[in-house]
């Protein structure tokens, strides 16, 4: 253990060549400022930049976090979905809120989001479906995650049974999935200086609008 210590103490981090962050150019809405940040990712290359971990609050009272992918952003929230009878779905269910991190490593870039969630209704829900791949959508009709499995050629038999009705009906939608929107309660910036002089910035909603300051390190 002492040998996994010096070698995690060991490895760099805030290293390369940082973007800056213009604290001066701050606009009103969290969202664009994400969206900018989102899209500096997408141009530095960043492996998955639309990936981020999204984490709930079961009836135990404990947390539970996953990486899913965001499917847009705007002044209404963040979009993700899932199946209402996944965990996450359930828990979505029994208490509609949630957060979000992205964490963009080569920037040294990281977003907290908080917020309440809300489920879009059928039409949505399937367009979302239908928009993705087949493969994503032969795993989604199955309608089995975080159930137990007993081996994996059981798990491949019915991907290709779910793949094969996809093929004969591509109209068909999983009936429990749903789209999902967090609409934001607060929204932090961090960015990350190889110095430790790492700049934060904080948004809040409020009835007026969006209050934003700095946060300490």
């Amino acid at each position: 253990m002492s040998d996994l210590r010096e070698i995690l103490r060991g490895l760099d981090v805030f290293d390369g060549d940082l973007p800056p962050f213009d604290i001066a150019e701050l606009p009103t809405d969290p969202h664009e400022l994400f969206i900018d940040w989102l899209l500096a990712a997408v141009a530095a290359g960043v492996r998955e930049p639309h990936a981020m971990t999204v984490s709930t609050l079961g009836a135990d009272g404990d947390p539970a976090a996953r990486v899913l992918i965001v499917k847009n952003v705007s002044a209404a929230g963040w979009e993700f979905a899932s199946d209402t009878d996944s965990r996450k779905g359930r828990e979505l269910a029994a208490h509609p809120a949630a957060a979000l991190t992205f964490y963009w490593s080569p920037l040294a870039r990281q977003v907290r989001i908080r917020g309440r969630v809300e489920t879009a209704g059928p039409e949505a829900s399937a367009a979302d479906f239908l928009a993705r791949s087949p493969g994503a959508r032969a795993e989604a009709l199955l309608g089995r995650q975080s159930t137990p499995l007993s081996d994996l050629a059981t798990r491949d038999a019915a991907v290709r049974e779910a793949a094969g009705r996809i093929e004969r009906d591509p109209d068909l939608v999983a009936p429990g999935w749903a789209l999902h929107t967090l609409r934001a309660d607060s929204v932090e910036f961090w960015q990350g200086d190889r110095d430790r002089r790492h700049t934060r910035v904080n948004y809040v909603r409020t009835e007026g609008g969006w209050e934003r300051g700095l946060l300490w390190p």
